[in-house]
């Protein structure tokens, strides 16, 4: 009888034995399912971050990228990464931008230098950005012409992407 005795405890403590181990493969999966999901979130976050900033300079290097041979195009593409009131103010000014260019044989090339991201709470973000223009007035002797800007700009995501509402230059 001893012998059944030891061999029904040994069962019993592999049963617990397993038990153990399949609770804590359990516990294991757990923990790897919930940091995988937060790390998702994280990269998910960081790149509606990137979006953003994206967003932004893309809208600073349109504004300051007008040509005379196509500022049709160049009105358009800086009402393409805009929305609500900065949308609002670049239609209503786009006839005179335009008229302008054209008259003006306007070349302006713009460059990003930096941009960065101050802070973004659900659908709404604030970014930096640094550019520069050069710009010549082909055909009308005025010299070229340097100019730098810093922008504040406050972006909404709108349709599952990011637009410029406001743009206002900062020292």
């Amino acid at each position: 009888m001893a012998g059944t005795a030891d061999s029904s405890r040994s069962v019993t403590v592999v049963r617990r034995l397993t038990i153990a181990l399949a609770a804590v493969l359990v516990l294991v999966a757990g923990v790897a399912f919930w940091l995988s999901a937060q790390l998702r979130d994280e990269e998910a976050a960081d790149a509606d971050r990137r979006a953003a900033i994206d967003a932004a300079a893309a809208h600073a290097l349109n504004l300051l990228s007008l040509n005379y041979k196509s500022a049709d195009a160049s009105i358009a593409r800086i009402l393409a990464t805009s929305t609500g009131p900065a949308y609002a103010e670049y239609h209503a000014g786009a006839p005179k931008l335009r008229e302008t260019t054209i008259a003006n044989k306007v070349v302006q090339t713009g460059a990003v230098r930096a941009s960065g991201m101050v802070s973004m709470a659900g659908d709404t973000a604030k970014v930096l950005v640094v550019a520069d223009s050069t710009i010549n007035w082909e055909g009308t002797g005025t010299p070229r012409q340097d100019r730098y800007y810093r922008w504040s700009m406050d972006l909404s995501k709108v349709g599952g992407r990011w637009l410029v509402a406001k743009a206002e230059q900062v020292l």
